[in-house]
């Protein structure tokens, strides 16, 4: 009895220290991102020549209106060029893109990646420009999207990311993966920017300086998660990122559970896979050169996601509820922690939630999407345990079907 009770107390100890760890992560960044981020601006910064890199796979129905879309902005055209890179695509949309006033790049790949197809986009184009704009096949940009990364460069930054938000919000899903894209901006990107840190990528509506990506992106293969290795790397080497939160991008969100599913997956293998590659620089980084830029994404790779944070943590807490409830001295010393230890990091969570997510979800559209909130928690923690694989094989994820409003 008393190994099993030893044994219980070492895993809550160490359950709370990570779950108390990430909370209190997740609440501090939560408040910091509540207050404005002032970043310099001027009134008439030098023009540079920027390449809007587009990377498709089987985009058909999207990429005509994005290229359009793409062409019609604020900055002038003969400093931009739209790139729009095709992997597959049907022979009447390469030749409706053929008529556009922009430069097509045709690839096909044994295995295709987007970073192989940025690659071939930059072999091609050559290295006439300042700046490369990253861009996915959905991705609309706002009419001033691209003065406003050049306003950025003006102030030095070499990697600067946009504001993407949701274009559609047509279902539940859709309203939940909104909501989760502007909470990582109010945490990873604004909060970081405000606390003096490093913004995050996310993949697309970013920008850097142009010779500089060439070569990083030169010695990236990853399959999925180019981004984050690309992240990583240049805070290594102490690059610094900003973050334009008016300079917006729209970008098509999850509409059901399957595509969600294998986004996610995706997603939470590139996260340990990265944090075991560079877990260790990071801690050397930060005690030899107080890189706090790169110790702070190295962690990023091994926090839980939100909704499992929110999921576990409430399923924790209930339980230690129940606990004090029925006849305590039962089980008293099983526990090395109680109900109100676990209430407070509950309470964390609430909160930074509460901080983080915009007014404008504030809705009756937002509480309806609320209550698909346990099967979502349910699909992710699933994932946890369908890892193996995910990021060795490329998952494409079929863009521009909107699909009807549903709270399925």
């Amino acid at each position: 009895m008393e190994i099993l009770k030893i044994l219980l107390n070492i895993i809550e100890a160490v359950v709370f220290i990570y779950l108390a760890i990430a909370a209190v992560y997740f609440l501090f960044f939560s408040f910091i991102g509540v207050f404005p981020y002032r970043r310099k601006t001027f009134s008439a910064p030098a023009l540079r020549k920027m390449a809007v890199l587009i990377p498709g796979y089987k985009e058909d129905i999207v990429i005509l209106e994005v290229a359009e879309a793409s062409l019609k902005q604020s900055y002038p055209s003969s400093h931009f060029d739209v790139v729009i890179v095709a992997d597959s695509f049907k022979p009447e949309t390469i030749s409706a893109l053929k008529k556009l006033p922009l430069k097509l790049v045709e690839v096909v790949f044994e295995k295709s990646t987007k970073s192989k197809s940025l690659n071939a986009a930059m072999t091609a184009i050559g290295d006439e420009y300042d700046i490369a704009v990253v861009l996915d096949a959905d991705n609309i940009m706002d009419y001033h999207f691209l003065e406003k990364i050049n306003q950025a460069f003006e102030a030095g930054y070499p990697a600067v990311q946009g504001h993407r938000m949701a274009k559609n919000m047509n279902n539940s899903m859709a309203v939940l993966d909104s909501i989760s894209e502007e909470i990582n901006n109010h945490i990873f990107r604004k909060g970081h920017r405000v606390a003096g840190l490093a913004s995050g990528l996310i993949g697309s509506g970013m920008a850097f300086q142009y010779r500089m990506f060439k070569k990083r992106m030169s010695e990236i293969q990853a399959i999925g998660g180019f981004d984050k290795e690309l992240e990583l790397t240049m805070l290594r080497d102490g690059i610094k990122i900003e973050y334009i939160e008016d300079a917006v991008v729209l970008d098509e969100k999850v509409q059901d559970k399957a595509v969600f599913e294998n986004q996610r997956r995706r997603w939470l293998a590139a996260q340990f896979i990265y944090f075991r590659r560079f877990a260790w620089d990071g801690l050397v980084q930060f005690i030899t050169r107080l890189n706090v830029d790169f110790l702070d994404k190295v962690y990023q790779m091994v926090m839980p996601p939100r909704i499992l944070l929110l999921g576990i943590v409430t399923i924790l807490t209930s339980l230690m509820g129940l606990v004090s409830l029925i006849d305590y001295s039962s089980v008293k010393g099983f526990f090395l922690f109680s109900f109100f230890n676990w209430f407070v990091i509950w309470m964390f969570v609430v909160l930074a939630f509460v901080f983080s997510v915009n007014r404008k979800f504030y809705t009756k559209q937002t509480l309806h999407a609320i209550m698909t909130l346990p099967m979502g928690f349910w699909l992710m923690f699933r994932l946890l345990f369908r890892l193996k694989g995910a990021n060795k094989v490329f998952i494409h994820t079929q863009h521009g079907v909107i699909k009807e409003s549903s709270g399925k």
